[in-house]
């Protein structure tokens, strides 16, 4: 009889692809070795053999898991069915990009590598992971075209969606942690920028709720 997962593997799992994923976004996936993935989870190497075969399935679990998490996201804003008007259209909008930025901000280490060891996979798995990534560019443009379904009509509903990814892909180049803005001060922001343009931009407000700036 097989012997089933301990009630911990799971956790432990998880674990192990975090720990994995802040060493890629921080030395890269090449220089980053299976006994430093080991160390920094404070198990032997037999151990974490247990759980992943080699670097690279830990490189296809890190990228496959966070476009999991980021369809996830897109379905649950299909799901809502068609708005009642164009100020619930943009209200969902604005909330799936708030929930965007804030996925990577719990997420920033997988998103790096996401974005910058994808290079690193071998054709089919890169192809899978692209095609989910596409999908999720697709729910994202849905989720825009019930807002202005003329974009739709000219083709242009997942150029714009490729637009506005780029203002949250990219964030995690200049973003600190621990800086004057945070995630959640930003995603109002890239909101209203891909809304109203520059001049519908306003500073987040200070810590007593007045406003920080002009």
């Amino acid at each position: 009889m097989a012997r089933g997962r301990s009630a911990s593997y799971d956790g432990q799992r998880d674990a192990i692809l975090a720990q994995a994923a802040r060493l890629f976004a921080q030395h890269g996936y090449r220089a980053t070795s299976m006994n430093g993935v080991a160390e920094a989870c404070g198990v032997s190497k037999s151990a974490l053999y247990h759980y992943f075969r080699d670097k690279y399935q830990l490189l296809v679990h890190i990228a496959e898991d966070h476009v999991s998490r980021l369809e996830e996201l897109a379905d649950e804003a299909r799901a809502e069915g068609l708005p009642a008007d164009a100020a619930s259209a943009e209200a969902r909008v604005r909330r799936l990009i708030h929930r965007f930025v804030e996925e990577y901000a719990s997420a920033q280490d997988a998103h790096r590598v996401l974005t910058e060891d994808v290079k690193f996979l071998l054709p089919a798995d890169r192809d899978r992971i692209l095609a989910r990534e596409r999908k999720v560019v697709g729910g994202f443009a849905d989720t825009v075209a019930l807002l202005h379904p003329h974009l739709r009509d000219g083709g242009l509903d997942k150029p714009v969606a490729m637009l506005l990814f780029g203002m949250i892909n990219w964030m995690f180049t200049w973003l600190r942690p621990g800086g004057r803005l945070t995630h959640e001060d930003m995603a109002p922001i890239v909101a209203d920028l891909f809304f109203g343009g520059v001049g519908a931009v306003r500073a987040p407000a200070a810590p007593d709720g007045t406003p920080s700036g002009p």
